[in-house]
């Protein structure tokens, strides 16, 4: 029979934006994330090391809101790729995390050409 124990969880914001990385990086159609500010007009991807440059996360009353900005693979619906990201992001906030989800923003910073 589980136990209750009192006490609350409390999650780093660094935590939840690692996990917001990791959703995104195994998302259809995601190949990197890439950072918000595009330097000469190009996007360029970031090293695995660095995604949390490329997800911005406001903690408001509501929730989290979540600006994830990436780099698509080319060929992709990326209609469908935002949509799927965003929803897979809010279910792994709610799902592993049990927080609360404001919104979830895809920006699409580029699009990954394989020669």
């Amino acid at each position: 029979m589980p136990q209750t124990v009192p006490g609350g969880l409390s999650v780093a914001d660094e935590v939840i934006v690692d996990m917001i990385g990791y959703a995104a990086l195994e998302s259809y159609g995601v190949v990197g994330m890439a950072s918000p500010s595009l330097a000469d007009g190009i996007a360029k991807r970031l090293p695995a090391n660095r995604l949390r440059k490329g997800i911005e996360v406001d903690i408001t009353d509501r929730g989290i809101h979540a600006d994830l900005y990436i780099i698509a693979e080319q060929g992709t619906n990326l209609t469908e790729v935002s949509r799927n990201l965003a929803d897979r992001v809010a279910f792994v906030l709610k799902d592993s995390a049990q927080l609360q989800v404001d919104g979830i923003e895809v920006h699409i910073q580029g699009i990954n050409v394989s020669n």
